[in-house]
């Protein structure tokens, strides 16, 4: 196992103790050890070296003392900045991009999920490539004094772009296909819910559960990342389509954004989003926070939300259905480990789904007297 050590830059932020141990989390995830962790405070990171000559040194010093293999930033870093500290630290840097890029790259399993991860990180290394070879760097004008026509940057570049292009493709027609699936569940009038939250908070753990599936599911970050569907009967509302979506997470990586966009439209084109949310975690509400910055990104900020809190016999919460002042569902709060709850939970989509069809009924949306997002106060 790789020995790591965590950096973290404390710009004043109210969140920099909880995304430090996320990281500690998300280098365990990716298969390493995180052996020191070294922090500092700046008003602004360092052009040349994010943190500064003196705090580079000392990280050196522990990369050294600790026989440290890699040097992981809590941070996004420039490519000038992390080609700089590799060669300060002499040990392969990585950010937290890239981390969890490498981490989706490993738990992708399905084609399609391969497919999306491949894409982000190669728009991710567009940024990074750096140097052609050396005898070709420069291309010669005049009769007998041409070059070969491009150099090894030059190459590299057109390469990848070409690569791109083909993922793209092919995530395209994965697209189509799926578009065709959800116009047939349209046709059949099978409500849509989509489970989103942040990552580990319970979600595959649930879905299992509600569906009476095997999706994988653990304690860790990041254990499922494929949309799975499954169709739910749920006597009164009848069948319902119950989607897994892969989790988010606070400063998720945009190119991961735009290559699952295909998966995340099973949650844009939900009719309810059960948004499960860790109810033992301190930062709960900093998570729900980032979860819909994500689903307001993606186009589905405007999707009636049910506040699932999970993991309940962790928080020591007793199971409920809490309602708001028009008598709308506002949180349910369960636990997926024991089942606590359950039954509450199938009551409030129920509910939702019965609501539905009789404005549906009426020729009106029956999603809208739902509370949105931004109305919601937990």
């Amino acid at each position: 196992m790789m020995r790591a050590a965590l950096i973290g830059v404390d710009f004043g932020k109210g969140d920099f103790a909880a995304s430090l141990e996320e990281l500690s989390l998300l280098t365990k995830s990716a298969g390493a050890d995180p052996i020191t962790t070294i922090v500092c405070k700046r008003s602004s990171p360092d052009a040349a070296l994010f943190v500064g000559s003196g705090k580079a040194k000392e990280i050196a010093d522990a990369v050294i003392d600790n026989k440290l293999d890699i040097v992981i930033f809590n941070h996004a870093l420039s490519p000038a900045q992390q080609r700089n500290l590799e060669r300060t630290l002499e040990v392969r840097v990585v950010d937290r991009t890239s981390l969890i890029l490498d981490i989706f790259a490993q738990r992708a399993q399905s084609h399609e999920g391969k497919l999306q991860v491949e894409l982000a990180q190669l728009q991710h290394l567009a940024t990074r490539l750096i140097r052609g070879w050396t005898h070709l760097e420069r291309q010669k004008g005049g009769i007998g004094l041409r070059g070969p026509g491009e150099t090894q940057l030059e190459m590299d570049r057109r390469l990848l772009g070409d690569r791109v292009k083909a993922l793209r493709a092919r995530l395209e027609k994965l697209h189509r296909q799926r578009a065709t699936q959800r116009r047939a569940r349209g046709r059949s009038h099978a409500f849509s819910v989509s489970l989103v939250g942040y990552t580990n908070a319970g979600k595959s753990t649930l879905f299992n559960v509600l569906a009476k599936a095997r999706v994988f599911a653990a304690d860790q970050l990041f254990a499922t990342l494929d949309t799975t569907s499954r169709r739910v009967y749920l006597g009164e509302a009848g069948n319902v389509v119950i989607s897994d979506t892969v989790g988010f997470i606070r400063e998720l990586p945009h190119q991961l954004v735009a290559a699952f966009r295909a998966t995340l439209e099973e949650t844009i084109h939900a009719d309810l989003l059960l948004h499960v949310v860790d109810a033992a975690s301190p930062v709960r509400m900093e998570q729900i926070e980032q979860v819909n910055l994500v689903l307001k990104e993606i186009g589905a900020d405007q999707i009636p939300q049910i506040f699932v809190w999970n993991k309940i016999d962790a928080a020591g919460i007793e199971p409920a259905l809490e309602r708001d002042e028009y008598d709308k569902i506002r949180r349910v709060f369960i636990s997926a480990q024991t089942g606590a709850g359950l039954d509450l939970l199938r009551q409030a989509i129920t509910e939702v789904v019965k609501t539905n069809n009789s404005t549906d009924s009426d020729g009106t949306e029956g999603a809208e007297d739902l509370p949105l997002p931004d109305q919601l106060h937990v």
